[in-house]
């Protein structure tokens, strides 16, 4: 309407004509000169939906964050080129960076539950095995199994539900402990309920397939960092990539200074103590680690990293699978790993049986080396005594107290720790 009001014409001459112009801020030699506004074209990032997965749903692990990765407010590193192209697919995990506001930025961890082609050869056995096809739809296919029929009729999420899944996570599975599943699923809208009514048959196959393939991302939903968890913040799930906060693996730090192992070395020992001992009774364990199990955060706080060989027991319920049910096997079970693989006894697993994993493979690689003769020795003497197990009989508490011991005097105060500076400090628990 302005731009007609504004348009000089054959009577821009009449002084009435002049003056109506003049009244709506118009300027009468400039006005055809004017050209209309180009909109500024914003640079877009490209996406397949296969990079991300999305073409796999629903035998994925959620959506709840893909709208942040379309509106580029969680970018890869390489998109900070100008040539904005999308990383490999073929990696397990990326560096990212994630904003709320676009104007600050924090780094996140981008990974895959497995490697792609492990997530290729998973989806080729469930058309082979299922529809006898090298190809067909895996939502359709996994739809049709006897288990995903028994998850569409059950209500509550129940030990046999589960029993067969590959996951460490569900080898020795309690009612209390499914509850909790359900009802901090964080890929839907939180019920607050521990009966799946609110789950739609979508959200119980992704549930369903993200246990089937890789627990990590639903032992970061259930126990949450803000509760006080080991654990790096679960940010959400796009397809087949889940984003959590950023960690650097413990093998970035193998060649640190003394008093930076040492202080690795007791949080180590911290979050062994409390995977044992906790407010909820639950009893946590490994079952494989590596340099890329834990990791440490930028502030120089240790975490764990990859939380997908972590069993869980619960103490105050117990296991409430009966003898035979972790026979049951059926495409669930062999997603990602041998379906002949045995399973481990929930018997079988001793109180000092991560501590033991830990003195093994972790420790000796993070302090050796590093200290006086005395202090070296002694702490060499415990490795190689716990590595065997502590075979004087002691448990695992006493062990991690001996060690810790001999590490305490070793750490240092100062704002390499930020962690825990300037509280170091002021108080006796550092």
């Amino acid at each position: 309407m302005g731009r007609w009001i504004c348009c000089p014409c054959s009577r821009a001459a009449d002084p009435l004509m002049l003056l109506l112009l003049l009244a709506l801020g118009c300027n009468p030699s400039t006005a055809a000169a004017a050209s209309p506004s180009v909109p500024h074209v914003k640079p877009s990032y490209s996406f397949g939906r296969t990079f991300l997965g999305l073409d796999k749903c629903n035998a994925c692990i959620g959506t709840s964050i893909c709208k942040k990765f379309f509106k580029e407010e969680i970018r890869f590193d390489t998109w900070l080129s100008s040539h904005l192209k999308l990383p490999p697919s073929s990696l397990l995990s990326y560096s990212g960076n994630y904003t709320d506001d676009a104007k600050s930025w924090r780094l996140v961890d981008i990974t895959r539950l497995t490697s792609k082609y492990q997530h290729d050869r998973a989806d080729k056995r469930i058309c082979t095995s299922l529809l006898r096809t090298r190809s067909c739809s895996l939502e359709r296919a996994l739809r049709r199994t006897q288990r995903f029929q028994k998850w569409l009729r059950a209500k509550r999420l129940t030990p046999d539900l589960v029993q067969g899944l590959p996951s460490p996570l569900l080898r020795c599975p309690s009612q209390r402990l499914l509850d909790r599943i359900v009802r901090r699923y964080a890929e839907v809208p939180d019920a607050g309920s521990i009966y799946m009514d609110h789950l739609t048959d979508r959200d119980k196959l992704r549930l369903l397939y993200t246990l089937a393939v890789n627990s990590h991302p639903i032992l970061l939903q259930i126990f949450p960092d803000v509760e006080g968890w080991p654990f790096p913040r679960y940010l959400g799930s796009c397809g087949r990539l889940l984003v959590s906060a950023s960690t650097r693996p413990l093998r970035d730090f193998f060649g640190v200074a003394p008093e930076v192992a040492a202080d690795l070395a007791l949080q180590l020992l911290a979050v062994l103590r409390s995977m044992a001992t906790n407010d909820l009774n639950y009893f946590f364990y490994f079952t494989h680690v590596d340099a890329g199990t834990f990791g440490v955060f930028s502030n120089g706080h240790l975490f764990i990293r990859d939380a997908s060989t972590l069993g869980v027991i619960d103490k105050e319920e117990g296991s409430q699978l009966i003898d035979g049910q972790q026979e049951y096997k059926d495409i669930f079970s062999c997603l990602t790993v041998d379906c002949q693989s045995a399973l481990v006894s929930c018997d079988s697993i001793r109180d000092q049986h991560s501590l033991v994993m830990v003195c093994q493979d972790l420790l000796p690689k993070l302090l050796s080396g590093k200290f006086q003769p005395p202090v070296q020795e002694s702490i060499d003497a415990f490795l190689r005594r716990c590595a065997r197990g502590l075979g004087d009989g002691g448990g695992a508490s006493e062990a991690m107290a001996e060690l810790a011991g001999i590490l305490k005097p070793l750490r240092s105060c100062d704002s390499r720790f930020a962690y825990r500076y300037p509280d170091c400090r002021y108080s006796d628990k550092y």
